[in-house]
């Protein structure tokens, strides 16, 4: 399942409920179903919203008196003038199980703040920074990898993807192989990026556990570096609870100091987290 539609606004479907006060209300310009669990869109980007590449918004829908939100990565980067969403469906999940129904023309609330961990300033310097992602939590990375500040602070940047199945690691692949001809960031991108993926249910050319790969020897030897060395890495890590649990207690384990805006240091974990 591969569907993507334009915006056309005509068929919009009319609000059930009024705005609530003081969120944005922004309208789907696009929708892109990957599988029968994961879906991307993008929407118009407020004005006045300012973000850094790697945060989180709360999104909901305008269909209900008390509308239900839920943390939602950034997958655009900052200067991109719509702002891209990657989700998860959950068929009895109290937002995702409408949200995955959008179409374009749609309307999609927005509360006003940005916030998250997994942005580079949260970071000391370093020479490679590593993005560790399950599912939906490649989104943030998503972000990340199209801003050119990332280029300016790290000089390699390796992305681990996992997910159950196949198709649900087309949406990092398209992602990663579009960085060389993006306008704004492709001259940075050459040799700089790796992405690792590898799946837990179906079989694949790479089976297994982000962990289970490091702890083996196998991550390493398949990309040809150097071991996670504090001194010249950092790691950002996004995903489900299970993996941020145990990658972090493996970084901590290495050496690294978790970190954030007011105190950066070798890695961060995003805990809000939708997927």
């Amino acid at each position: 399942m591969n569907t993507t539609s334009a915006l056309n606004i005509a068929g919009a479907r009319p609000l059930q409920f009024p705005i609530p006060a003081n969120v944005y209300a922004e309208t789907v310009v696009s929708v892109k179903h990957y599988t029968d669990r994961l879906f991307s869109f993008r929407i118009t980007r407020p004005q006045s919203l300012r973000f850094r590449s790697g945060e989180f918004v709360m999104i909901g829908l305008p269909n209900a008196e008390k509308p239900v939100y839920r943390a939602y990565s950034v997958a655009s980067p900052a200067w991109d003038e719509e702002l891209e969403f990657f989700s998860i469906k959950v068929p009895d999940g109290p937002l995702t199980s409408e949200l995955q129904k959008i179409q374009v023309g749609d309307t999609v609330i927005m509360r006003q703040k940005s916030t998250g961990t997994l942005v580079v300033d949260a970071l000391t310097p370093a020479k490679r920074l590593f993005m560790i992602s399950t599912g939906t939590g490649i989104a943030p990375f998503a972000s990340l990898l199209r801003d050119p500040d990332t280029y300016e602070k790290f000089d390699q940047l390796i992305l681990t993807h996992t997910c159950r199945d196949n198709a649900e690691l087309t949406y990092g692949q398209e992602l990663v192989a579009a960085l060389e001809s993006d306008p704004l960031i492709g001259e940075l991108t050459g040799g700089r990026v790796a992405l690792y993926n590898s799946t837990t249910r179906e079989e694949s050319a790479r089976m297994g556990r982000i962990t289970a790969l490091i702890g083996s020897g196998k991550f390493y030897s398949d990309l040809g570096i150097d071991k996670l060395n504090p001194e010249t890495d950092r790691i950002m890590i996004c995903g489900s609870m299970h993996m941020l649990k145990d990658v972090k207690e493996l970084a901590e384990s290495l050496g690294f100091e978790e970190g954030s805006l007011h105190h950066p240091a070798t890695f961060v974990v995003e805990r809000a987290f939708v997927g």
